[in-house]
């Protein structure tokens, strides 16, 4: 690995210095036609950011979609958008553990670095290998309401300060957003009250942020970081948890054996449903569609 990373990072000074001689007089950090370029580590972040900038920005995601932000590697083309970019938004927590030697090994001075987490309330993991492997909280900090306020604020902040000409334009699209994102939850806060069953089942534990803020509880497929499908042991204890909380729709994800949660669906006689992790772009949706459906998924299955 320390091999294969040495090799990328000699090649990106290379490629940086032949893409600098070929720069002429553009700005690194800004696109031919003014806007911000802007590199974000996956979907999530992306679905905010362009929420906040709009089109006063240009986004390069460099997790593509259908990949696990956990265990990617950035590839070459992913060190030059870093080189070039103003600003560099990630979630933090440990999602991304190729973040510190990719920034470091660009030769980019200037670039705003973005740790989307920034004063977000954290959950611990509870499992000592997850926490030796991938530190001690739980990443999945986008999948609440919450947090995706304070997410967007630190985007804004970056964005102001890579742009301080359209300050005005960038508050005015983080308080619509705060606005849309404060009206969901009031919502549907008082639903999920007054539900007497508060169970459900997902493909990974993904949704502990999510289940915090509607004072929920999840069950999953697999663990919180999505890592092999899981034991006849654990499909037994699923099938009886399901049993015992009457449990109607398991949740399935594009990325973490959605095979065995349809199977586990048939098995437990429930409906299987599609439910974002938001990781990858799916069905184009922005992340104020994508939450509203899953809270509304989520909701018509426990009332």
């Amino acid at each position: 690995m320390i091999k294969k990373f040495s090799l990328l990072v000699a090649l990106v000074m290379i490629i940086t210095v032949f893409t600098s001689c070929n720069k002429g007089t553009q700005e690194t950090g800004n696109n031919n036609d003014g806007r911000v370029k802007v590199a974000v580590s996956f979907n999530a972040l992306k679905q905010i950011a362009m929420a906040i900038g709009k089109d006063k920005i240009y986004i390069y995601t460099i997790v593509p979609n259908g990949v696990e932000p956990h265990d990617f590697e950035p590839k070459i083309k992913d060190f030059q958008q870093l080189s070039d970019a103003k600003v560099f938004i990630y979630n933090g927590v440990g999602m991304e553990s190729w973040v510190d030697k990719a920034v470091n090994a660009v030769d980019n001075k200037n670039l705003i670095k973005v740790n989307a987490s920034t004063g977000c309330d954290l959950i611990k993991n509870s499992d000592n290998a997850q926490i030796k492997e991938h530190g001690q909280y739980d990443p999945h900090i986008w999948l609440s309401l919450k947090n995706a306020k304070i997410e967007a604020c630190n985007i804004k902040n970056a964005l102001e300060k890579a742009d301080p000409i359209n300050k005005d334009y960038f508050e005015a699209n983080y308080n619509e957003f705060i606005a849309n994102t404060d009206k969901l939850f009031e919502e549907y806060k008082p639903k999920f009250d007054s539900l007497s069953n508060k169970s459900f089942v997902t493909g990974h534990a993904a949704f502990a942020y999510f289940c915090r803020d509607f004072n929920l509880k999840q069950n999953s497929v697999e663990d919180v970081f999505a890592e092999g499908e899981p034991s006849s042991k654990k499909i037994e204890e699923l099938v009886n948890y399901c049993r015992q909380n009457k449990v109607r729709v398991i949740f399935t994800e594009d990325m973490a054996s959605p095979k065995v949660s349809k199977t586990l669906a048939q098995e437990v006689n429930a409906k299987a449903e599609k439910i974002y992790t938001i990781e990858s772009q799916e069905d184009n949706k922005s992340y104020l569609s994508s939450m509203k459906e899953n809270i509304q998924r989520v909701y018509d299955s426990l009332k």
